[in-house]
């Protein structure tokens, strides 16, 4: 299948969110992102979107697990959001297992999935997010899934003139 993607741009914090809120929206049981960008660029802000869009209460706070590594959230469907940041290589990943959130019947976040990609299944929706400024960023969900495909092309059919989707 070929890879379909989708762009967004976020000039805020809230505006992340909001985009996340309407990815999670769409998410269901099995569901894995990947979600890819330098330190700072939001990758917690938007998990706190797509945490709100799974369900999560707004007064939960959802923060990054860098130093526990896995945070999980109760929403509509359990999340389980991986950092592995901190990790040195691939089979640290593997013997702390990691990997078994993937297949755990909720939705899981990987921040860093950049660091070893073949770890993930090949169902997932890759999301990459890089600074345009110091406030604005460029979101793009890349997936060669036939479920990631499922909702790149709903996130585009709902596009707002908030978000949206910038032409190439």
């Amino acid at each position: 299948m070929k890879e379909k993607s989708v762009r967004f741009r976020s000039d805020s914090a809230q505006q992340t969110i909001e985009l996340g809120r309407r990815i999670g929206l769409r998410l269901q049981e099995g569901d894995v992102l990947g979600l890819i960008g330098e330190l700072g660029t939001g990758k917690t802000w938007l998990t706190k979107g797509i945490a709100l869009g799974l369900g999560v209460e707004s007064d939960q706070v959802v923060t990054s697990p860098s130093f526990t590594l896995v945070n999980m959230y109760e929403g509509r469907i359990p999340i389980y959001h991986l950092d592995v940041y901190r990790l040195s290589d691939a089979s640290e990943f593997a013997s702390a297992g990691l990997d078994e959130y993937f297949f755990m019947g909720g939705v899981a976040l990987l921040e860093w999935a950049d660091r070893w990609p073949e770890l993930l299944p090949s169902n997932h929706l890759k999301v990459i997010i890089s600074f345009m400024d110091e406030s604005s960023r460029d979101i793009v969900l890349k997936g060669a899934s036939q479920r990631a495909i499922e909702i790149i092309e709903e996130l585009e059919a709902s596009k707002t003139e908030e978000y949206r989707r910038i032409e190439k």
